[in-house]
Order: structure tokens, then C-alpha cells, then sequence
């Protein structure tokens, strides 16, 4: 009977570890549609962390599971695939970063006055121990391989100055429509982008400053990147028209307070 049982379990642990990786990143999928929810018209949108505490279990089986996926299975995926697994991975580890720690105000609360939450090594991720700094700036973000400027659009930091989280995961079949998508909302959002009419100037995130090289490697200068977007920075047709010519940029202060659910 044991041999039976033991039999069984060495089955069932090698359908497990031979089951492909769910691409759809269904678990990850259910608790943002339930726990994000858009605000001002949907340019922005808050997350209900106490509400995902209560489904802890479901992010950790999710994690886990991330976890499991190895070098060499990483590397024979699509492009789109990877892109979307390192974005959820990032924005659902935040997520746990945050609920290991709730309540608090800021995601910079965390580590102290000298320490920094992006540079914890706490993550096991593709056969490593990273840092959130490690999975952005290394692997999202590492030249000549995605070059994807729409990254920071959806790359979220538990912060109301980040772009909006959206309320599904990222999926490589729809990763063009989602990564245009959140760009439109991210920028239509006035208290994050706007176009200053009596300075002649755009007025926009933080994010295209310290990440500036980002777009420019794109477009040839942040300026150019976000004339080519002046229809989402403005509503008004001549503003359109000037952002389009070109622009002076200053840059808005970023707000660090946790996008909690009030």
C-alpha cells in the first residue's frame, strides 16, 4: 500500500513539474480584477491591499509558481512571453513586498532611512536571488534585448506617482494593445501629464526623467517621444498642435504615498 502511495505522489509530482507554464498568468489575473478598481474616469486606478491579504495564499501559489520556471525554459519562449512573465513577476512581487509590511504609508517606509525595498535580495526568479532593482533595471530593462520604453508604463512601484495598475495581467498575445493602452492612460492623466500653456511647456512624470534614455533610444529624445503622443497630452487642439512642433519639459514632483484603496 505504501509502495502504492508513494507511486502515486511520484506521479503526480512528475504531471506537476511537466505541466507547461500558464501564460494566461490566470491566478495573478483573478486578484488584480478583483482587488484593482479605476478611478477619475480611468486615468488612474487603487489597489485594495487588505482585500489581497485576505488572498494571500492565491499570490504565494502564484509566486511559486513563477518561481519554478528555470533558465532554459525562460529562454525558448517568445519575446512577448518573457516581457509579460518579468512585469508580472516585478508588480506581484511588489505586491508581497507590501503585505509583508502593511499597514504603512509609503513603499519607502520600508528598509529605513538608509535601506531601500528595491534592493532586497528576496526574490528567487530564473535560478537567482534578486532584487527588485535586479529584475527591472537587469532583465526588464537591459539594452538590446526588449527595448521597450512602454515598460514603465506598466511597471508599478505601490505608488500614486506610478502609472496606473491595470486590472489584468499582462499577457504576451495582448502585450501590444496593453502596453499602448496603459501609455494613453498614463498620459491623458492630468495630474501626472499635462501640457502648461502659459510656461509653452510639458509638465510630466519624474519617471521620463530617470528614465529618459529609455525613450530616447526610441525616438531620438524624450521630447520627440511625447510629441508623437501630444494627442494624449492635451485636450485641446492648438496645445496638440504645439506639443507636436516641440516643447520646453519640466518635470512633476512624484508622489511616493502607497495607491491604496481610500
Amino acid at each position: 500500500m505504501r509502495v502504492l502511495l508513494l507511486w502515486g505522489l511520484l506521479v503526480l509530482s512528475g504531471i506537476a513539474q511537466a505541466a507547461p507554464f500558464d501564460h494566461r498568468h490566470a491566478a495573478w489575473n483573478g486578484l488584480l480584477e478583483r482587488h484593482v478598481h479605476w478611478v477619475r474616469d480611468g486615468v488612474a486606478s487603487t489597489v485594495d491591499y487588505p482585500a489581497l491579504a485576505d488572498e494571500r495564499w492565491s499570490l504565494d501559489a502564484y509566486l511559486a509558481q513563477l518561481s519554478t520556471v528555470g533558465p532554459t525554459e525562460f529562454a525558448g519562449w517568445s519575446r512577448d512571453q518573457r516581457l509579460a512573465f518579468l512585469i508580472n513577476a516585478y508588480n506581484a512581487l511588489t505586491v508581497q513586498l507590501i503585505l509583508d509590511h502593511y499597514p504603512l504609508a509609503s513603499i519607502k517606509d520600508i528598509g529605513g532611512l538608509f535601506g531601500s525595498p528595491w534592493k532586497r535580495r528576496f526574490i528567487a526568479l530564473l535560478g537567482q536571488n534578486l532584487s527588485l532593482d535586479d529584475l527591472e533595471h537587469g532583465l526588464i530593462r537591459q539594452p538590446g534585448v526588449y527595448d521597450e520604453p512602454r515598460i514603465h508604463s506598466v511597471v508599478n512601484c505601490a505608488s500614486i506617482g506610478c502609472p496606473a495598475p491595470r486590472p489584468q495581467a499582462l499577457r504576451a498575445e495582448q502585450l501590444e494593445e496593453q502596453l499602448e493602452d496603459s501609455l494613453r492612460h498614463f498620459l491623458s492623466d492630468r495630474q501626472r501629464n499635462r501640457y502648461d500653456r502659459p510656461a509653452s511647456r510639458l509638465r510630466v512624470s519624474k519617471i521620463f526623467d530617470w528614465y529618459g534614455e529609455d525613450f530616447a533610444r526610441q525616438a531620438g529624445s524624450v521630447s520627440r517621444y511625447l510629441a508623437a503622443r501630444a494627442d494624449w497630452l492635451s485636450d485641446a487642439p492648438a496645445d496638440r498642435l504645439r506639443i507636436r512642433q516641440g516643447v520646453g519639459l519640466g518635470y512633476l514632483d512624484y508622489d511616493w504615498s502607497l495607491n491604496g484603496t481610500p
